[in-house]
């Protein structure tokens, strides 16, 4: 944002995507609630593209500034994210206005209202100049709006369109048939939503899915999709393995390196299974936790982002599925058939420990994760 822009918002008056602020402090928990609920009212509000402008009186418009410029768009992008169902995007940049700085969050119209308070399970809302809850008819309309629009197909800000391997884009479209090439490439992509436009800023933004199935190097934007592989089997120290990628590479890896590690005689397909599922059906919005794998003599235990919810059968392991528009793309990219050849994939592991040990499946509310823990990787 140029200083002209700016100073035509400080000329406006607070509104339901406009906000000023003298100071936010992001070192106390409840600084940090009151920032997520800001953004989470603007986010709400009904307008495109809002803005919480910060070093600003909101009444006399004084510019006073802000000290702290070591606060980054990492820090409030993570700060949203643990806080706020889905996250918000947002993108944050210091202005240089009368030899002071003025810090600036765009808040993005990412089409995944209405955005929720995780703590309290609250939906905040702009009125005016004021923050308050949604009402029942504001809910409903929001819900109605967006309630067939995919997690995956939120925009992350800043994302480069030069990171999309083109070569994993054109082996999707080719699986279906496609032809696909320079010329028709780029409004292919759009009309599957690996990118997608800002209808206020007319820019292109890949989607969370599209960096997730297309882009080898998605960690620079989304450092969160990874696989930690913790090894602590015969080991004086933890020996830990990061394996990050596109979902595909990511899952040929972690097979590679959990080949190594376990024992021959280990049904090891289980293990593929669990992790697979992890990929597959975690929780993308969750911007701070990342799949992890832990190997011991005693157990192995596959951690999840994101508790699964379970469907009518409450007796047995049936959860509503996640994250489709990215399960069919994975279908049509996995070369080995690991998604079309499987079985139920809970009653699969289950089955492969038979007379060995017992498979337990634990959906952690209280921690937002669901783990699989399977017997220990000692010789069997």
């Amino acid at each position: 944002m140029d200083k002209k822009k700016l100073m035509n918002l400080i000329k406006r008056e607070e509104g339901p995507k406009l906000d000023f602020k003298l100071k936010i402090d992001i070192d106390t928990e409840s600084g940090r609630k009151e920032l997520t609920k800001d953004i989470i009212a603007i986010g709400n509000s009904r307008g495109g593209r809002g803005f919480l402008i910060i070093g600003v009186e909101d009444k006399t418009k004084i510019i006073v500034g802000v000290e702290n410029l070591s606060i980054s768009e990492e820090q409030i992008q993570q700060i949203i994210s643990s806080r706020c169902e889905p996250p918000i995007p947002i993108s944050l940049e210091f202005v240089q206005v009368e030899n002071k700085y003025v810090a600036v969050i765009a808040i993005y119209d990412g089409g995944q209202k209405p955005y929720q308070m995780r703590e309290n399970g609250a939906f905040y809302i702009r009125r005016g100049s004021t923050t308050d809850t949604m009402r029942k008819e504001e809910l409903v309309s929001a819900l109605q709006e967006n309630l067939a629009l995919n997690v995956e197909l939120c925009p992350i800000i800043h994302a480069s369109l030069d990171c999309i391997d083109v070569k994993l884009v054109d082996e999707y479209f080719s699986s279906h048939s496609i032809e696909v090439n320079d010329e028709n490439r780029f409004l292919l992509m759009e009309n599957a939503s690996i990118v997608t436009k800002d209808r206020e800023l007319g820019e292109y933004f890949v989607t969370l899915g599209g960096l997730l199935v297309f882009s080898k190097t998605n960690y620079v934007y989304i450092p969160h999709n990874m696989i930690r592989i913790v090894n602590k089997v015969n080991k004086s120290t933890d020996e830990i393995t990061i394996i990050q990628g596109d979902l595909i590479s990511i899952l040929e890896k972690s097979e590679e390196v959990l080949k190594k590690i376990l024992p021959d005689n280990y049904p090891v397909e289980a293990i593929y299974e669990g992790v697979k599922n992890a990929v597959l059906y975690r929780d993308y919005t969750i911007f701070y936790k990342e799949i992890e794998v832990v190997v011991t003599e005693k157990s192995i235990s596959i951690i999840s982002p994101g508790i699964l919810v379970r469907g009518k059968d409450p007796n047995s392991h049936d959860y509503l599925r996640r994250n489709m528009w990215i399960y069919e793309k994975l279908v049509s990219l996995d070369r080995k058939k690991r998604f079309i050849k499987s079985t139920r994939g809970f009653s699969k592991m289950k089955k492969a420990f038979k007379n060995k040990g017992k498979v337990m499946f634990v959906n952690s509310l209280e921690h937002n994760q669901f783990k699989v823990i399977y017997p220990g990787a000692i010789d069997r």
